[in-house]
């Protein structure tokens, strides 16, 4: 009966009797895969744990503070469970971090200077750090402030070219950039232990190298962070994996103690750094979307791997493909065309909680070179930990599917978007028919 009634409550939301039974068959062949991903996020639950006993927070460390921020335990303590949980000397958690680009401004300015040279081994960084950068000009770049910039394009593989990183190295060379997750393209998502050997490569060439890793989208995929196989800095975004969803806005810095410090004056003024900041009552959200990371995290990799296991087996190249490891919560789904990539987003926003009425549209985002089309109707605005899918319009027309909440969530977004595409006449039915 339940089972009945649980189909009932799809057909209720637009599933298709195909589309559900297609999707029951691929989440059955899952059982496994999706066990594992229990097993770390159990790890991963005990880890923040244990870094919140061993830092002492109490009730206390929720109270609204306003003002300067002087004094703030909540603020001061959060930072504390940050640096414990992924073993780093210090960390910078704060609201006013308004997102995961401007940490990784931060992070880049604070310790860069007029003549120095930012590295980046793995290829084209995220588009919006084109700006920050000065790939293209823009007020205020790094490039404005006399930073050079220089990349290595990936072996054709996806994976690292290492004497093209060797001959990149120079004396100029101040800090190595390694984004884990692939952005907008279609390269492998990159391991903590592939990230691990990259350092150990760069460090015994260079070793006062700065490495600093872009860890959106990666944070509690894995049992061990970037920060344990040797990055001076690891950056990321509360609206992303370590807010748990319940996280409004900010971001975080975790590494080595003189780096951190020399986030905070970026962030806030010489001379008084971390002292200032107010957490304006953010920070029961704080504390309890970190407490519940973890177990969010497992549900957007369920999803991830369903979503992968969907459309690879509908003969779409998909990256990580439905078998591989996985190493963060975004799934690439190249389609092939811009009416593919819109019905599918079209599909993710009609399963959403929020404006679930509204139509996505491509647009002219800032930071991008192309329109681009986003999904998501979140509790938080522009949480890509809740579920939500994305893209540029332009070659190869891949669509980026990341988050989910709970695993059912995730599980009925991946439904719409393959529905939206068969009434959009992307898919036919039949092909979905023949896989059940």
């Amino acid at each position: 009966m339940g089972n009945k009634e649980t189909r009932s409550m799809y057909e209720q939301l637009g599933i298709s009797a195909e589309v559900w039974t297609y999707g029951q068959k691929t989440e059955e062949s899952l059982k496994e895969r999706f066990r594992q991903f229990d097993e770390t996020a159990e790890y991963n639950q005990l880890k923040v744990i244990k870094a919140m006993q061993e830092n002492r927070v109490s009730e206390g460390c929720f109270n609204y503070v306003s003002g300067y921020g002087y004094n703030d335990m909540g603020r001061d303590t959060l930072e504390a469970v940050y640096a414990s949980t992924f073993h780093t000397e210090a960390a910078l958690v704060r609201p006013q971090i308004t997102c995961g680009t401007h940490a990784l401004a931060i992070a880049l300015a604070a310790n860069l200077r007029p003549g120095d040279e930012l590295l980046s081994p793995v290829g084209k960084p995220y588009d919006t750090l084109e700006e920050v950068i000065g790939i293209r000009p823009s007020c205020g770049s790094l490039a404005e402030y006399g930073v050079t910039y220089r990349q290595v394009e990936l072996l054709e593989d996806g994976y690292f070219d290492y004497p093209a990183i060797e001959a990149a190295l120079n004396e100029r060379t101040k800090l190595v950039t390694i984004q884990r997750s692939k952005g907008y393209q279609t390269r492998p998502s990159y391991s903590v232990e592939k990230i691990g050997e990259l350092i150990a490569f760069i460090k015994e060439r260079r070793p006062d190298v700065i490495c600093m890793v872009d860890n959106c989208y990666g944070e509690f995929v894995e049992r061990i962070e970037p920060s344990d196989v040797g990055a001076d800095m690891i950056v990321g975004s509360l609206i992303k994996n370590p807010g748990g969803g319940l996280a409004p806005i900010g971001g975080y810095i975790a590494g080595r103690e003189d780096l951190i410090e020399n986030c905070a004056y970026r962030l806030t003024s010489p001379g008084l750094g971390k002292e200032v900041g107010a957490s304006l009552g953010v920070m029961q959200s704080f504390y309890q979307g970190f407490f519940l990371a973890p177990t969010v995290v497992c549900g957007a990799l369920k999803g991830a791997v369903f979503a992968a296991n969907i459309y690879e087996n509908l003969g779409y190249p998909v990256v990580p493909d439905g078998k591989e490891s996985r190493h963060d919560i975004i799934q690439a789904v190249t389609l092939g065309s811009a009416e593919g990539v819109v019905a599918f987003c079209k599909g993710i926003q009609a399963a959403a909680p929020v404006d679930s009425y509204v139509t996505p549209e491509p647009w002219a985002m800032p930071g991008y070179d192309s329109d681009v089309i986003m999904a998501a109707g979140a509790f938080v605005q522009g949480s890509s930990i809740e579920l939500s899918a994305d893209g540029p319009i332009k070659p190869p027309y891949a669509v980026y599917f990341q988050g989910g909440l709970t695993w059912n969530h995730a599980k009925l977004g991946i439904l719409k978007s393959l529905q939206s595409m068969i009434d959009e006449g992307v898919i036919d039915i039949e092909k979905v028919r023949c896989r059940i």
